[in-house]
């Protein structure tokens, strides 16, 4: 009887490459790494808890061997973007050195990171070997494994696609620069740990096209409910962001045009946060639950929250954020989800501060929509651009600010692609989007690489919110890197080089 629990020198070279087999915590089924393999995709409720596994490990994950801080995606991949991109602000010492691009390869944040996703990976993997295993011994329909199935698939996509884009350059500025490993087979015993690491890092490319083989069949396979499980809609929309960065812009357009009807955006910006469980626009989000949460040390409410609601206050919106000139004043953004104190400006996007129970949003019909907007618009179709960009913005404004027209943003392409921009700027405030917009937009020159940030530490009032203020005026900026610099790519980290002779000739440059 083989089982799926390992001695201690083959955990320790697993842990050591990032494919250490998390438990399952949220459900009461017995964790696959715990139980004989013929018996863990042994009857349906098992193959289910199996699966819920999965998003477990994907919610929350492990952190300095600890099951906290939500990493990967249930809050760790939100809270890094942010304090990469630099719209949010860091307001402690505990986001900081990804705030100040300070990360070397014994970094806490990006090596956890790195570990995180490369365990939900092989997590999805073992899952995906599990079904097959599970539908040749009729113990599951194959619809059921279809929808199983496009769930792994598009978390495994998922995964990779947002590693890479914190480890490897941007397809738009060379796509045959170093990828990551795209690892498609469980290593669930010790002698598998071999071949798993001569998986090197191929090619961007390479990357993408795997992403998207993962995306084209889950797509077709179908998947859980929506917003709180994958469904075929999770797989679109994140093959439109996969062309955008690929700009592959009729293929953004294409994937917008799958999900119209399917999804609509809701009538005022705050509602997909106010009932993120239930609404129109979210495609998919993990959920947290009182009981499974990423804790008091990295939930979403906990990090961003006003400590005069139950917050922390650890990260902040920018003052910078604040005073943008294209965020108008009337702006129901800045009424409906954003809080002060005496400290300063807070999202109000997540607000679980007792449960930490807000789902932590990855997909939004909304970026959908501006996706294909900038598509249309580097087509050269102004007028469905602007129809789009506005039927985002529209929907925050009273009826008495006018939609933009053409003129008003530019009369070009090139502006209307400066409002997009924007635009995607206010709405995705405190969601870890803008990282992604300034790695690809780095990489096809439309930016020089991270812009100038707001000082670590150094917003102490409310007051360096108000542009006329002292505290204003001589806060100063920091932090910019530029995207030529080593330091615009997190490094691989230290204990997956030490213990992986083909990474660690593959290191990033500078490191």
């Amino acid at each position: 009887m083989k089982r799926t629990k390992f001695n201690s020198i083959g955990l320790s070279l697993l842990v050591a490459t990032g494919l250490t087999i998390g438990a399952c915590d949220v459900t009461d089924q017995t964790p696959v790494t715990l139980v004989p393999e013929e018996e863990a995709f042994a009857d349906p409720a098992r193959v289910l808890g199996n699966v819920l596994g999965v998003y477990d490990a994907a919610q929350r994950g492990f952190f300095l061997g600890a099951i906290q801080r939500g990493y990967p995606f249930g809050a760790a991949s939100i809270q890094q973007g942010d304090m990469r991109a630099g719209d949010m602000y860091n307001d402690q010492l505990f986001y900081e050195i990804t705030y100040i691009g300070a990360h070397t390869p014994a970094t806490a944040n990006n090596a956890e990171f790195w570990s995180s996703i490369y365990r939900l990976i092989n997590r999805a993997n073992v899952v995906l070997a599990g079904l097959d295993q599970a539908l040749e011994n009729g113990v599951i329909t194959q619809e059921a494994f279809n929808g199983f199935r496009g769930e792994m698939l598009t978390i495994r996509a998922h995964a990779h696609f947002e590693l890479l884009l914190h480890v490897s350059r941007p397809y738009s500025s060379n796509p045959q620069a170093m990828g990551i490993p795209y690892r498609d087979f469980a290593v669930n015993v010790v002698n598998l740990v071999d071949e798993a690491i001569q998986v090197d890092r191929g090619t961007v490319a390479g990357v993408y096209e795997r992403v998207l083989e993962d995306l084209n069949e889950a797509e077709q396979l179908g998947g859980g409910p929506a917003p709180l499980r994958v469904s075929p809609a999770a797989a679109i929309a994140l093959k439109s962001r996969v062309f955008l960065h690929k700009e592959e812009w009729a293929s953004v357009i294409e994937e917008y045009e799958k999900l119209q009807g399917q999804f609509s955006l809701t009538p005022t910006p705050e509602v997909p946060f106010t009932s993120p469980r239930q609404n129109t626009e979210s495609i998919f989000s993990y959920n947290n639950t009182p009981e499974s949460n990423p804790g008091v040390n990295g939930a979403l409410a906990a990090m961003y929250g006003n400590p005069q609601l139950g917050g922390r206050g650890l990260v902040k919106i920018s003052p910078f954020s604040w005073n943008w000139d294209f965020w108008h004043p009337e702006d129901s953004r800045r009424s409906e989800l954003t809080t002060q104190d005496a400290a300063g400006i807070y999202t109000a996007k997540y607000t679980g501060y007792i449960d930490r129970d807000d789902p932590a949003p990855m997909f939004r019909y909304a970026e959908v929509v501006l996706n294909a907007a900038e598509a249309h618009a580097r087509l050269g179709n102004l007028n469905e651009a602007l129809e789009l960009l506005n039927s985002v913005r529209d929907r925050a404004l009273p009826a008495s600010v006018p939609s933009y027209t053409l003129a008003a943003v530019g009369g070009d392409a090139m502006g209307l692609l400066d409002h997009i921009w924007k635009e995607r700027r206010i709405e995705f405030l405190a969601e870890g989007i803008r990282w992604y917009d300034i790695h690809r937009l780095s990489g096809r020159g439309d930016l020089d690489g991270i812009p100038p940030k707001a000082p670590s530490r150094a917003v102490t009032s409310i007051a360096f919110y108000d542009p006329n203020s002292e505290e204003f005026q001589n806060l100063g900026t920091d932090h910019a890197l530029p995207f030529t610099s080593d330091s615009f790519l997190w490094p691989i980290p230290l204990q997956e080089v030490a213990n992986n002779p083909v990474l660690a000739a593959q290191q990033n440059p500078g490191f």
